[in-house]
């Protein structure tokens, strides 16, 4: 049962995305669709945080509401907080430090695939 409403697909899951970085000041948000690209999501988010601090709490504030809505969330990262993954099935979510997500420049690599 979903402490808040259930996210039923990909759609709603990045609107509740979206808005919960704006909340958290993410800066550079940006969704890639990547369907029919790859099989292990329908989207990527990506986004940048100011500091490892922010990141970090950009990450857990979104695996909170995400899990508080039924979807299940693996996290990887956390422990340097440079680059933040969070799974959550359909959809992908990258959080960046800014030099390290300038470095990795993931929206280049998956507008050419």
């Amino acid at each position: 049962m979903c402490a808040t409403a259930c996210l039923s697909n990909p759609d709603e899951m990045l609107d509740v995305i979206e808005a919960l970085l704006v909340h958290d000041k993410a800066e550079d948000v940006t969704i890639v669709n990547v369907g029919g690209k790859t099989s292990f999501a329908d989207y990527m988010v990506i986004a940048t945080g100011r500091s490892a601090r922010q990141v970090s709490a950009m990450a857990a504030h979104l695996r909170k509401q995400l899990k508080a809505r039924g979807v299940n969330v693996e996290l990887e990262g956390l422990r340097e907080c440079n680059w933040v993954i969070l799974d959550a099935g359909d959809v992908v979510i990258h959080l960046f430090r800014p030099e390290v997500r300038a470095f990795y420049n993931l929206e280049k690599m998956w507008v050419h695939v």
